[in-house]
């Protein structure tokens, strides 16, 4: 089969690989469209060595089972592959589970024409669903999950809160959506390129600005301040924009760590959230919003062939894509 294998920082190949293998417990599924994670891009990059070359990367994927319990189903799934027995799984909190794995990280993710997963990982979907909607199922949820993480946090009910969101990429774009969709009038969002901050304004109702050039919000102005970056200089924008008694959601994991101002975290008693993925409820919830329309349209999703998947990463690296989300189709 034909796959697009990580096989050196910065390079990505198209090329021949061998049929994945169908264990007992597992599903053979007929990849119909994956979409690009900002952790594809951590480990195109070299940078995530939890993703070492030669990998199948790509966890964001709609598709059919081929082969093992419901056959002719389209599904999509979750990446995480958890125990069901530990006791993060038996509270419903699978996302913590002390024994999972992954596709695209410890096993052959779905930049492929055909994949494996566990068939306890497989999550139902519309069968009408459209492969773009069904595809942004995994980004969706962890914006989902993480603001009903800020929600019972807040002081005040979420529309009357001030929201921030640094990043335009897929998940600060979702974000930013779904706080429109639950209510909230007063959205910003926070992007350096300038592709993205015109889509950003495009497809949302947010005051959208260039934190390099223009000016940030009053600090201490936002109720809640969603980080969807995760570097050292977004983390000191989000505990300066927050307010008083106020919620910073860290979403993203651009850098592995550094300072933040525990002195005002403290003196303020700023909540601050750590926010990882979602739950298996978090997907099935996603899914069926999505296939309303929850998230809009998704006119801002772009669509490539999988054969191609090496110019998508490039052109993801190099700033040169105005669409928060790329989406490869085998």
């Amino acid at each position: 089969m034909k796959a697009l294998v990580y096989t050196a920082p910065n390079e990505v190949t198209y090329r021949d690989e061998p049929e994945p293998a169908r264990a007992a417990d597992e599903v053979l599924i007929g990849i119909d469209a994956v979409g690009i994670c900002g952790s594809d891009m951590h480990a195109y990059h070299g940078h995530d060595p939890r993703r070492a070359p030669p990998l199948i990367l790509g966890h964001e994927l709609i598709g059919r089972i081929l082969d093992g319990p419901g056959a002719g189903r389209r599904v999509t799934v979750n990446p995480l592959i958890t125990c069901g027995l530990c006791e993060f799984c038996r509270q419903g909190r699978d996302n913590l589970c002390s024994n999972r794995s992954m596709i695209g990280m410890t096993r052959a993710g779905g930049f492929a024409e055909r994949m494996t997963t566990a068939a306890r990982s497989v999550i139902d979907i519309p069968q009408d669903m459209s492969a773009r909607a069904a595809a942004l199922t995994e980004p969706a949820a962890t914006a989902l999950h993480a603001i009903d993480r800020a929600t019972r946090a807040l002081a005040r009910p979420l529309p009357e809160c001030r929201a921030l969101v640094l990043g335009g990429g897929a998940i600060g774009l979702l974000s930013a959506l779904l706080l429109a969709r639950y209510g909230v009038r007063h959205v910003t969002v926070a992007e350096i390129n300038a592709l993205r901050r015109r889509s950003v304004a495009d497809e949302t109702s947010a005051h959208v600005y260039d934190p390099a050039t223009d000016a940030a919000p009053a600090d201490g102005s936002m109720d809640l301040v969603i980080d969807a970056v995760g570097a050292k200089a977004t983390r000191a924008a989000a505990l300066a924009a927050v307010k008083a008694g106020g919620v910073v959601l860290h979403v993203g994991l651009q850098d592995w760590a550094s300072e933040i101002d525990m002195r005002k975290l403290t003196l303020a008693e700023i909540t601050l959230i750590g926010t990882y993925t979602y739950s298996t409820a978090d997907l099935r919830a996603t899914a069926l919003a999505l296939h309303e329309g929850a998230f809009g349209d998704l006119g801002w999703v772009e669509e490539r062939p999988l054969a191609e998947g090496a110019a998508a990463f490039r052109d993801l690296h190099q700033g040169r894509c105005a669409a928060a989300k790329i989406v490869l189709r085998p």
